[in-house]
């Protein structure tokens, strides 16, 4: 049997995303009222990998007190990084040459030694690798999912999704107007990686034209040629919504900067690209807006915040039920638990089918297809 829980760390990881603070709040409050103590582990595994960065040695104790008043905080209180993966963590040899190791060991060495029970791992698909391997070495650990790609499998959606959303849209919004005005193109690339929902579920919500996602190869000919059917119909600008990883049928994504150890790759700039292919099929003046980390940051929306809450409580309650190796993840009307094995190394892009698109398709919004 395992020994009763008295201590549980926290870590955000990957990507911050509004509703982060809210689910430490939430995993901190519902932890005391069980009497155990809680921890924040500083930036994802820094502050157990790299101790003598931090004044309070890495770890820092959470008390009701210290997370009063910020679930409706953007960003984490905690510190997060999308880098040194403890799993395959980047060493320079004496020769100049760079390897990957496994540090998790020393994180186990670390709970250990500190006393901790437990582990809530709030992140993405990297963060939640790392908490399966984790659990596969023994330590007790529930996961938290947390993008706002919402990419993450066996969950219906993740916090900080609606936020980013809800934000494109506004954009959108307001791109309408000014587009109009000048006759333009106007084209609005938005995060994602290699899932096309925040494009796809702002771009039909902001009255885009035209929308690429990755899920869908698309040719620039398509998309030009709606533009000319609106231009006849005297609709004399579009907007054009643009998912980061889109990419075209007869070539490959935009990438700002190749993977390398230690470093997935950068996407960024199909922006660019589209609207200035456009502007020379068409003849017509396009410009490109990025919405890049404006879709990170700020407050969470009401449907992000008790998302987040509820993740927060349920991660607790798991561990109290004696559940390790699970993440909690949302489900209507109750919160799941799915083992992290089934999560862990899986994308969950757009379906083809779905209604959504189906939707889109009947609004007459050309996805380059």
């Amino acid at each position: 049997m395992s020994s009763p829980i008295r201590r549980i760390a926290i870590c955000t990881g990957g990507g911050d995303a509004p509703g982060l603070n809210a689910v430490i709040r939430a995993t901190v409050i519902a932890a005391t009222n069980l009497g155990w103590e809680c921890y924040g582990i500083h930036e994802g595994y820094n502050g157990i990998l790299f101790p003598e960065r931090y004044p309070d040695g890495g770890v820092f104790k959470l008390t009701r007190d210290r997370v009063r008043g910020i679930a409706h905080l953007g960003g984490t209180i905690l510190g997060t990084t999308n880098k040194g993966n403890p799993l395959h963590f980047p060493i320079r040899m004496p020769d100049g040459t760079v390897k990957e190791v496994d540090r998790t060991d020393e994180i186990l060495e670390f709970f250990g030694r500190r006393e901790l029970d437990a582990l809530v791992s709030i992140g993405g698909d990297g963060s939640l690798t790392i908490a399966h391997a984790l659990a596969k070495k023994g330590l007790r650990v529930v996961g938290v999912p947390k993008t706002i790609d919402n990419d993450l499998d066996k969950t219906n959606t993740t916090f900080g999704f609606d936020t980013a959303v809800g934000f494109a849209t506004e954009c959108l919004d307001r791109l309408h107007s000014t587009a109009e005005s000048h006759q333009r193109i106007i084209v609005v690339e938005v995060m994602g990686r290699y899932a096309g929902w925040i494009a796809l579920h702002a771009g039909i919500s902001g009255g885009s034209h035209s929308i690429l996602i990755p899920e869908i190869p698309f040719n620039l000919d398509k998309v030009a040629a709606k533009i000319r059917e609106r231009d006849n119909q005297g609709r004399l600008y579009s907007l054009v919504t643009v998912a980061e990883g889109a990419k075209p049928a007869d070539g490959h994504r935009a990438v700002l900067q190749a993977a390398e150890i230690g470093h997935e790759e950068r996407l960024g700039g199909e922006g660019e690209r589209v609207a200035k292919a456009l502007q020379e099929i068409t003849g017509k003046d396009a410009r490109v807006v990025v919405l890049g980390h404006l879709l990170r940051g700020g407050s969470p929306t009401s449907f992000d915040r008790l998302a987040a809450l509820r993740f927060g409580a349920a991660a607790v309650r798991a561990l109290h039920e004696g559940h390790t190796g699970i993440m909690v993840a949302l489900g209507f009307p109750n919160v799941n638990y799915v083992p992290l094995e089934e999560v862990a190394g899986r994308m969950k892009g757009v379906p083809l089918d779905c209604d959504t698109i189906q939707t889109g398709r009947d609004l007459g919004i050309c996805f380059g297809d």
